[in-house]
């Protein structure tokens, strides 16, 4: 499970006038929420704010929110950004509670060249890269290996194949194509040219040539 800290400042103004001010003065406003506690708006360092989430896989991570003095174990439900300059406008927090699941993204991580690549010239298409999954919050995995390697040309895997660990759910729909061995074009047009036979040249006799 991967962790991160970060600090806030509890805030008294709320509403888009307050939230203003508050970016102005290089900070960024948010709210954390959860079971059996009322929403609570909250202040963050930009700057610091901007880095931690460059840094990690904001949806599986999980952010101890060091509040004034106490901790809170939370999840970035929400990141609000600037339409063109991109920036951080505002971060929804939801606090973690021991024995209640919650819904995250996780990445998956391909193991392995599938044997169509390998041995039949095939290329793999990664369609899914995360997986949406319910787990307890002590046990969000970093990510979701999956092995490939007996993978042929023609052949895929979808959400229904996957083994995960226990304690873990897949939320996607089991149909879904999480990938497949397709085959090139070059290595599938490759036969017809090796059989291809020269073209008989066919051409009008000239009278010297029947003689």
């Amino acid at each position: 499970m991967a962790t991160a800290t970060l600090n806030a400042n509890v805030r008294a103004e709320t509403g888009k006038g307050a939230a203003r001010k508050i970016r102005q003065a290089g900070d960024i406003p948010a709210v954390i929420y959860g079971h059996n506690r009322d929403p609570q708006s909250l202040v963050l360092n930009a700057r610091e704010t901007e880095k931690l989430v460059k840094s990690i896989a904001v949806s599986s991570t999980v952010i101890e929110l060091a509040i004034e003095g106490k901790t809170a174990r939370t999840l970035i439900r929400e990141i609000q950004r600037h339409p063109f300059k991109r920036h951080i406008l505002h971060i929804d927090f939801q606090e973690l509670v021991a024995g209640e699941t919650v819904t995250v993204k996780c990445p998956i991580v391909y193991i392995g060249t599938p044997e169509g690549v390998r041995l039949d010239g095939g290329i793999l298409d990664q369609i899914m890269h995360e997986l949406q999954i319910q787990v307890d919050p002590s046990n969000i995995p970093n990510h979701i290996d999956i092995d490939i390697s007996a993978l042929k040309v023609g052949k895929s895997l979808h959400v229904s194949d996957l083994k995960v660990p226990a304690g873990i759910k897949i939320v996607d729909d089991a149909s879904s194509t999480v990938c497949i061995v397709q085959q090139s074009k070059t290595h599938a047009d490759a036969p017809a040219a090796e059989g291809a036979a020269e073209p008989e040249l066919i051409r009008k006799p000239k009278p010297d040539d029947t003689k």
